[in-house]
């Protein structure tokens, strides 16, 4: 269960022009509400209909003391452009503005004309320089609107949740990993607060969490969690250890944010000073909706965040990491997958998945890579332990992220696809990922725009939703996998 993410509470608001019956808004708004309800998704109905700025002001005043911390801002007629805009100015949470289509009356007195004054509200919106979310067709009867409303949550959730976000980071990065750079102007461009600290600092608090009294049950739910043969008993105690150490830096810290995510580094010097690999104990954190992104990777982290948000469920961050081999294309994917070998790739961590979007046959195990270069050559493990490791679960993905360059310029992606039920046959938190025109996106996106190696994975198609929180917080430079017959800009059209 996520516990690190907003609840919204939705608070919907007709508006009237004062030419128009008023009457015509208020039903159309309990026609909305009464929609919304069978879908599932609870909004507190204001009682004030807004006709002027006086009930703009009064309306604002009741969905507060309602508790709402999102608006739906509803054209159940024309609309007074003003009083209407001025709920998005004064209201401190995301705004969706909406019309209501005809055909629940006659076309004389029944008529409201807001696919109209929808466009005179855009254009007072833009006036005022403000950002609300009106979604692609924004005009509709109740029950159409109700499904438009259910899919504001995730978009309201995430930009709720960045707003009172403070990402905590432990160490720089290391080094020839300079492309996980974060200039912090981006985030602070976002809403979203940095606290960078040093690596001895996390060390200091985690020796002070040594004989910890919450220790042993927290060992105790590990066990649980992993089920027997699945972990080290004996390292048990560490890592515990560092999740409280995490868990108490987070409340001490997180100052006058709510939600909080970490970006720490984890190697090289981090498993022999701590005496184990941190990503199992990342991976729980994850799975309660506090991601911990490996390698100070500050924009991953946001990106997990953001993921966490718009999915309501845990996320991961993976390297995009290597091809998938001819034999195993040929094998188990080609002629049963409608994909291309290029349409492929692994996406790989050394531990910090999820043990919920692994394959059951999921284990504690040791990093490989880091024992190859920290330990003596064929010797047992021993602080290279901690990692989670296993095949990642199929079923839809996304793959997305939203970065700063160096510049300060932010961009972000998204692509839907799928994890493959095919065996990696490789060691890590790994799994066969399939994008359409991966090979086409890879080369002028990822490569072409300057991304790093870590992309966010959130488990369902969410781009739509992703899309949405990128326009909203002001990202103009969105990509994702073009169809084939599109051409990037800069695309050879002779390939």
């Amino acid at each position: 269960m996520l516990t690190n993410i907003p609840e919204v509470k939705l608070g919907v608001v007709a508006v009237s022009r004062d030419c128009f019956p008023i009457t015509l808004s208020q039903s159309r708004r309990r026609a909305l509400c009464a929609a919304c309800a069978k879908l599932g998704t609870p909004v507190y109905e204001a009682a004030v209909t807004v006709e002027n700025e006086a009930d703009a002001l009064r309306a604002l005043e009741e969905v507060r003391a309602a508790g709402c911390n999102a608006l739906v801002v509803f054209l159940g007629n024309f609309g007074p452009e003003t009083p209407e805009t001025l709920l998005a100015k004064y209201f401190e949470g995301p705004c969706m503005f909406c019309a209501a289509a005809e055909g629940d009356g006659d076309l004389i007195n029944g008529r409201g004309d807001a696919y109209c004054g929808m466009l005179n509200c855009s254009y007072n919106l833009d006036l005022r320089g403000l950002r609300a979310y009106i979604p692609e067709y924004p005009v509709g009867t109740a029950g159409e609107l109700a499904e438009l409303v259910a899919g504001f949550v995730p978009i309201a959730r995430a930009i709720l949740g960045l707003k009172d976000l403070k990402i905590i980071s432990f160490g720089p990065r290391p080094q020839d990993f300079f492309a996980c750079n974060a200039p912090i102007s981006g985030l602070y461009e976002l809403g979203v607060e940095i606290e960078e600290n040093s690596e001895l600092d996390l060390l200091v608090s985690y020796r002070a969490h040594a004989g910890d009294p919450r220790i042993p049950a927290l060992c105790e739910d590990m066990a649980r969690e992993l089920g027997d043969g699945r972990y080290y008993p004996e390292l048990s105690a560490r890592l515990a250890q560092f999740e409280l150490t995490l868990l108490d830096w987070a409340d001490a810290h997180k100052g006058a944010r709510r939600y909080v995510a970490f970006a720490n580094k984890c190697w090289p010097a981090f498993p022999q000073e701590f005496g184990f690999e941190p990503c199992y104990v990342n991976s729980r954190l994850a799975s309660r909706g506090i991601p911990v992104s490996c390698e100070v990777d500050i924009y991953g982290a946001l990106s997990e965040y953001i993921g966490a948000c718009v999915s309501g469920g845990p996320v991961t961050l993976l390297d995009i990491n290597n091809t998938v081999p001819g034999y195993i294309y040929d094998k188990e994917i080609a002629g049963r997958y409608d994909y291309r070998l290029r349409d492929t790739f692994m996406g790989f961590h050394c531990g910090n998945t999820p043990e919920c979007r692994l394959c059951g046959d999921r284990a504690l195990k040791f990093q490989l890579i880091q024992h190859r270069l920290l330990e003596p050559a064929g010797s047992e493990p021993d602080f290279t332990r901690g990692t989670l490791e296993g095949d990642i679960a199929p079923g839809d993905i996304t793959f997305y992220r939203l970065q700063c360059g160096a510049n300060g310029h932010l961009a972000a992606y998204a692509a839907h696809g799928e994890v493959l039920p095919v065996k990696t046959r490789s060691f890590g938190g790994i799994g066969i990922f399939a994008i359409p025109e991966m090979g086409r996106f890879y080369r002028h996106v990822l490569i072409g725009k300057h991304f790093p190696h870590h992309g966010a994975v959130a488990f369902g198609h969410h781009g739509r939703a992703l899309f949405e929180v990128f326009k909203h917080l002001g990202v103009s430079d969105i990509s994702y996998n073009r169809p084939a017959g599109l051409l990037y800009p800069g695309e050879n059209p002779w390939g």
